[in-house]
């Protein structure tokens, strides 16, 4: 038996009915072009492609729609903000990576002549609107909330939190010769001695904090936003090559 060729035994057992055609292809001239086929296809990008955008369209349903609204309806505050501080890195750096991927993955026509594959084609003048922009979009949406909304969000929150704890004053540092009556502490910390989502009322450094963290917070979410939008967009120009 030749090397690459399968048994005879098997070749039996696959095509076991009878023919009288003479002319009939033999088993291996038909079962050939499958392996051929099954194994080129592992070489293209389109497999890669898909995988990566499903990934990318899944996750940002899931966590926008369904994962943090369950999550703030089950969840006490204090757990909550510690699920989606550890989740959001990992969110976003996905929302960065996978449409970069989608680049490097771009599968372009199998015409010689016509768009190529990988980052090439996707720069291709033709695929501006209906495919590099999309990308694009949700590659910056994902880098902004990744690399400059979820640092600062964070620093807020630290901030909100160390605003929420009690402080005992610190003694004062006694000059020579005594203190004057009039001495005042100027390293005596004044906090709230509540959390930021307690009611009311807060101090003006909580309430400023607080601001901040729903700017920033609003900001993440049209981010986020855009992001779903613009992967929605792009699954059109992918279902209209299927067609």
């Amino acid at each position: 038996m030749r090397e690459g060729t399968l048994p005879c035994a098997l070749q039996v057992t696959v095509f076991s009915l009878p023919s009288h055609n003479t002319s009939s292809p033999k088993p291996c001239s038909l079962i050939a072009p499958v392996f051929k086929m099954a194994g080129s296809i592992f070489f293209s990008p389109a497999p890669y492609h898909i995988i990566s955008y499903g990934t990318l369209l899944g996750t940002t349903f899931f966590h926008s729609f369904v994962n943090g609204i369950t999550m703030f309806r089950v969840l006490e505050r204090p757990s909550f903000s510690a699920a989606q501080n550890a989740l959001f890195p990992i969110y976003f750096a996905l929302q960065t990576a996978l449409p970069a991927i989608l680049a490097l993955t771009y599968p372009g026509s199998s015409n010689p002549l016509g768009v190529a594959s990988g980052l090439s084609g996707l720069l291709d003048e033709s695929n501006f609107r209906g495919t590099l922009l999309p990308i694009a979009t949700i590659f910056v949406t994902g880098a902004v909330n990744l690399l400059v909304v979820l640092p600062a969000t964070q620093k807020i929150m630290a901030a909100r939190y160390a605003q929420g704890l009690t402080h005992a004053p610190q003694p004062p540092v006694l000059p020579r010769g005594g203190a004057s009556k009039h001495m005042t502490d100027s390293r005596t910390e004044k906090k709230d001695g509540k959390k930021s989502y307690d009611p009311a009322p807060h101090s003006q450094e909580m309430q400023a904090l607080n601001k901040r963290f729903g700017k920033m917070h609003g900001i993440s979410s049209l981010l986020n936003l855009g992001t779903f939008i613009a992967t929605i967009a792009y699954g059109f120009t992918l279902g209209s090559r299927l067609t």
